[in-house]
């Protein structure tokens, strides 16, 4: 332990603490802008400047230990001046049009400039003005960025993928795409933990809720809605409403109050998906001479971006399966549209999802099995909902609760799940267990995969299949390791789920924005809970889906389901420049 004085009064903390967490120990809360617990301390803002007695110079607290009889003066003048002069020089070259920015309200910088009562400009405005294609799935205004490096540590050091990179030096310094690229041409799996992790403006996703504004006024329309099982997560964080009292009825209500003809849930389409995976992890693992191993779960748009991009070699390992987002549309626009009596290209399918990812993905020319067209028309991020529901006046809190639609409305605990990290393998052995036994396990029995670590291992016995040896990792960089570890000949594993961000979908680049905390594990838990107390806790229990397989489908893997629900991950390429 270490004793030193702050503003007078005395602290004892454990060593290597920083002085900016000491000072919160005792209700000090120093002002920081480029600082992220675990990812970037660095000092690189100087906003959290300290001054030390008996030094000559002011030290950056987030990123300074402190010392046996250290006395510190977090609000000297000295500290105090060179705090507002620090702030007052990144202003200078930040476009301050706050009222029109995707992060107003919601902004580091804004709310300090605010807190230090910064009311007026003392420097000359000298803004990088650089042009981008507002089309692609992630955007930067590099007028808005404060070279803080949170990017930069986050696609490095977190997701590996070494996208963003540093140019320039002094007051010429910028944050470029690595060689100068494009970003669709760098090889970037749009994760958007990049946009997350930025405490401005600077990287955004693209904005398509005119798009869905058009097709909701639009009387040639119909207009179906799904959500994703890890939006109910964190759909009403930014109106402060306790998750207890944000429940998926109450986000049902909330959408039809948006106007949407149609209200779904995701879940329904995360039970086909278990459907259609888990009989084909079946059929290769008790067929494994015909196969390459191991099979990798396809749910995640930005992990299917990094093994094409990284290690082509393993495209061949992908589960055929769509995402649930992708079944779901093809379901929309066939079986449903048949159910209503439309044409199915008078539907306008839209889809709230956790990820900026999935934009690119409904794109794909290989996801239009339907009728030609793309099979879901608009991905709206849980942040572009919140916006939609501001613009609407609609109120989370007070709204009643409703149902979602029938039949495509309807889902599991092994479905919520789907969210978190581990989700999707824990529903899909639940399912192949049955599949293969007749039998329900105990839906806890495979909790060994659960959890927000990183990267899991585990073996089950599936009697009458034998043993089978499972991985599980959330974050490109685990995912990385992982499979360094397969080509090496270090694992050997029969089926893996990869999600490209930590901790899951819940802590995905379309989440909310919770500025300096990682909010993955608590929303993860929430899932986890929720699945606990549903009814139904088995995808194939699902008794929608027993009708849409009885009506339509016939069966796991047939001639209609492999057109429809699967999908050709050879059918188009990721194009990286050099």
């Amino acid at each position: 332990m270490v004793k030193l004085t702050i503003n007078g009064k005395t602290v004892e903390v454990p060593e290597n603490t920083t002085i900016l967490h000491a000072a919160e120990k005792i209700g000090v809360a120093i002002p920081s802008l480029c600082y992220f617990e675990g990812l970037n301390d660095i000092g690189a803002c100087r906003v959290c400047v300290v001054e030390v007695v008996g030094s000559d110079r002011l030290i950056a607290s987030c990123c300074t230990p402190v010392e046996e009889g250290m006395e510190v003066l977090t609000d000297s003048p000295r500290a105090r001046k060179a705090r507002t002069v620090n702030l007052q020089l990144i202003l200078s070259q930040h476009d301050c049009r706050c009222p029109t920015c995707e992060r107003s309200g919601n902004c580091t910088l804004q709310t300090l400039a605010s807190n230090m009562n910064l009311t007026e400009s003392l420097y000359k405005k000298e803004l990088q003005e650089k042009t981008w294609d507002k089309t692609l799935t992630i955007k930067r205004n590099a007028s808005k960025c404060i070279k803080c490096m949170r990017c930069i540590q986050v696609c490095d050091n977190v997701q590996n993928m070494k996208i963003w990179e540093l140019s320039g030096t002094g007051g010429r310094t910028d944050i470029i795409v690595k060689g100068g690229l494009p970003i669709d041409l760098s090889g970037c799996t749009y994760c958007g933990q990049c946009i997350t992790h930025c405490p401005t403006g600077a990287l955004t996703a693209r904005d398509d809720t005119e798009k869905v504004i058009e097709a909701l006024e639009d009387p040639e329309k119909v207009t179906v809605i799904q959500v994703a099982p890890s939006v109910r997560a964190a759909w009403a964080e930014v109106f402060g409403v306790p998750r207890e009292r944000a429940t998926p009825k109450r986000m049902a209500a909330a959408l039809r109050h948006l106007g949407f003809d149609y209200v779904f849930d995701t879940n329904f389409a995360a039970d086909l998906t278990i459907m259609e995976e888990g009989s084909e992890f079946i059929e290769r693992f008790t067929h494994k001479e015909d196969y390459k191993w191991p099979m990798f779960t396809s749910c995640c748009p930005g992990w299917i971006r990094f093994i094409k991009g990284q290690y082509p070699e393993f495209t061949d390992n992908l589960s055929t399966a769509k995402s649930p987002m992708q079944m779901f549309g093809a379901v929309a626009k066939t079986y449903f549209a048949k159910q209503i009596g439309i044409e199915p290209e008078k539907i306008f399918c839209v889809s709230i999802m956790p990820c900026s990812a999935k934009k690119s993905e409904c794109e794909l020319p290989t996801m239009d099995d339907a009728c030609g067209e793309p099979d879901v028309d608009a991905v709206l991020t849980t942040r572009e909902l919140d916006r939609m529901m501001r613009a609407k006046g609609v109120i989370p809190a007070f709204l009643p609760e409703e149902e979602f639609d029938s039949p495509l409305g309807s889902g599991t605990g092994a479905a919520i799940c789907f969210g978190a990290t581990g989700g999707v393998m824990d529903a899909a052995l639940r399912s192949a267990y049955y599949l293969v036994t007749g039998e329900n396990p105990d839906p806890d029995a495979f909790r060994a995969v659960r959890g927000i670590e990183g990267r899991k291992e585990a073996t089950f016995n599936v009697p009458g299949a034998g043993d089978v040896r499972v991985a599980v990792a959330s974050g490109l960089g685990n995912a990385r390791k992982l499979i360094n570890a397969i080509k090496r000949g270090e694992a050997e594993y029969d089926f893996v789920e990869i999600m490209a961000c930590p901790g899951g979908c819940v802590g995905g680049g379309g989440q909310p924005i919770c500025d300096g905390i990682e909010m993955a594990e608590i929303r993860g838990n929430h899932l986890w809970r929720l699945d606990n107390e549903s009814e139904l806790r088995h995808s194939h229990e699902n008794p929608d889906i027993q009708t849409l397989y009885k009506d339509y489908f016939g069966e796991p893997l047939s001639e209609r389901s492999h057109h429809l629900l699967h999908t050709d991950h050879f059918g188009w390429d990721m194009k990286i420049g050099k």
